[in-house]
């Protein structure tokens, strides 16, 4: 007989009760980074994490062995194998069944980014490298395209009523004795960004699996409550009015960064507190995302998006969405 795992017990279509929300709920949106040898110069590291495997802290990423994985060619694969079916249901084990634990939790969903789909660094269309004639070289050695990985491995979205119920998830002990030192060894950089989360299209399953995920900072001279209101009441507009969302969008929302923005304060991140926002699109399938992004439309939404949005300082990714927690049905579009 099929047993149903601690985990699974907590989201459809195990669980058999449901809350709906009108209302803007906060979202724990962590950006973050997976523990990789990569130097310094090439990616950020926080400085509390990052373990050696002594469980020491990593001085110079470029000349230790992380405590996670030793061979970089397992690195990528093993670290998402282990966040999705390891981690998941250790956080969840750690949340007590009873008030005031994973009660609170409303959503959680692990976003892992998708090499393979589009991003700022590796945008549509695809083109085959083709020599000044226009045909293929007779070899691929010395002609294939340098790989640039974005910033970020995937995000942690964790979706709350308020901020009490966010305080009463990581106030569990088990929290503190267990995940937080995981997380040190499993991460290279963690960045919280507290969010205010609006549902522009609410999606009708919550089961899509995948996400365009894109960064945004707000251009210079805005102040992040203007950039909100533009981004939320002009450009979501302008995406709504596009056929090929309505023909390829399933779900589409933004999380307002409402957290500290110096140093000292709760949820301050040094790089956090630059970002102004996180969207997160979902499809059914790459098609639909390629598609979509193809469209002449979509395309000329980019000028639209300029008139508030940074050119520097963002980025965009595909991810794969795993859900492991959603005690929401139905969702509904966020009152304006």
């Amino acid at each position: 007989m099929f047993n149903v795992s601690t985990e699974s017990r907590f989201r459809p279509p195990y669980l058999k009760t449901y809350r709906a929300y009108s209302e803007p709920l906060t979202v724990i949106c962590s950006l973050l980074s997976r523990a990789d040898n990569a130097a310094l110069s090439e990616r950020r590291r926080d400085p509390n994490l990052l373990l050696d495997a002594r469980g020491e802290l990593v001085k110079d990423p470029a000349t230790a062995t992380s405590a996670f994985e030793n061979n970089p060619n397992l690195g990528f694969e093993k670290w998402t194998e282990y966040w999705r079916k390891t981690h998941g249901p250790r956080f969840i084990h750690a949340q007590p069944s009873e008030a005031n634990g994973i009660q609170h939790l409303l959503r959680y969903d692990q976003i892992h980014r998708l090499p393979a789909g589009p991003s700022n660094e590796s945008p549509l269309p695809y083109t085959p490298p083709v020599d000044a004639a226009g045909k293929l070289f007779d070899t691929v050695i010395g002609h294939v395209p340098e790989y640039r990985r974005p910033q970020w491995d995937g995000i942690a979205y964790l979706a709350f009523e308020d901020l009490a119920g966010l305080q009463a998830v990581f106030s569990q002990p088990e929290i503190d004795a267990k995940i937080l030192p995981e997380d040190r060894a499993i991460f290279r950089e963690l960045c919280p960004v507290l969010s205010r989360q609006h549902i522009v299209i609410p999606s009708e399953t919550q089961r899509e699996s995948i996400l365009l995920v894109k960064v945004v900072r707000r251009k210079a001279g805005l102040s992040r409550e203007g950039f909100h209101a533009a981004w939320l009441n002009q450009y979501a507009r302008h995406v709504l009015q596009q056929p090929a969302t309505t023909r390829y969008v399933k779900r589409y929302v933004q999380l307002h960064n409402i957290g500290a923005t110096e140093p000292g304060q709760p949820f301050f991140h040094p790089v956090g507190h630059k970002i102004d926002g996180v969207s997160i699109m979902g499809f059914t399938s790459i098609n639909d995302l390629e598609d979509f992004l193809l469209d002449p439309g979509v395309a000329q939404l980019a000028h639209k998006e300029a008139e508030f949005v940074a050119q520097e300082g963002g980025e965009y990714w595909t991810g794969l969405s795993y859900q492991v927690v959603n005690q929401i049905y139905p969702e509904t579009a966020t009152r304006a």
